[in-house]
C-alpha cells in the first residue's frame, strides 16, 4: 500500500519520536519536521543545476526514483539514498547527510514554505540506488547547461 498516509508513517518512523513528528506536520505553521538522516535513509545534496539535470536523467531510466527534496529557491536538491551511503560518498560540491545530521522534511502530501518534494515518498521505502545516482550525475554533468529562461 502506498500514498501520502503511508509516506507519513514511513518518514515519521525515522524520527526519535514518530508521534511528535506527525504532530509537527499537522500543527506547525511551517509544515515541516526535523528528521535524522542515517536511520532509514541518507541524503545526498547536489547543487541546483546538477541536481535538476540529474533528476531528469534518473527519471528517464527509472519508473520512480526515491524521494527527492528541493529547498526554497531550488538551490539544493536532496536525493534520499540507503543508510550508510553518506559515509562512503566522495564528490566535489556534493554534501552527504548521514548519522548525526538532521534534515528539514515537509509533510509528503502538503506544500511547505521552505522545502518541497520534487519526488514525494510514496511510503514504499523506495530509495535511489547510489550507483545509479552517480552514473546519472556523470551524465548530467556532461550535459551543457541552458541559459536562464531558455525553453525546451
Amino acid at each position: 500500500m502506498t500514498g501520502p498516509k503511508t509516506a507519513v508513517h514511513w518518514l515519521a518512523s525515522a524520527a526519535p519520536d514518530p508521534e511528535a513528528c506527525r504532530w509537527a506536520w499537522e500543527r506547525d505553521p511551517l509544515g515541516v519536521a526535523l528528521l535524522p538522516a542515517g536511520r532509514a535513509w541518507d541524503v545526498l545534496i547536489l547543487p541546483d543545476g546538477l541536481g535538476h539535470r540529474t533528476l531528469d536523467v534518473l527519471t528517464r531510466v527509472l519508473d520512480r526514483p526515491g524521494p527527492v527534496l528541493v529547498d526554497f529557491g531550488d538551490r539544493r536538491v536532496g536525493f534520499f539514498v540507503p543508510p550508510g551511503t553518506a559515509a562512503h560518498w566522495l564528490g566535489t560540491g556534493i554534501r552527504a547527510a548521514g548519522p548525526g545530521t538532521w534534515i528539514v522534511v515537509p509533510h509528503p502530501g502538503r506544500a511547505a514554505r521552505r522545502v518541497r518534494w520534487l519526488v514525494a515518498p510514496d511510503g514504499s521505502g523506495t530509495l535511489t540506488d547510489p550507483v545509479l545516482l552517480e552514473l546519472a550525475m556523470h551524465e548530467a554533468a556532461a550535459r551543457p547547461t541552458r541559459p536562464a529562461g531558455a525553453g525546451g
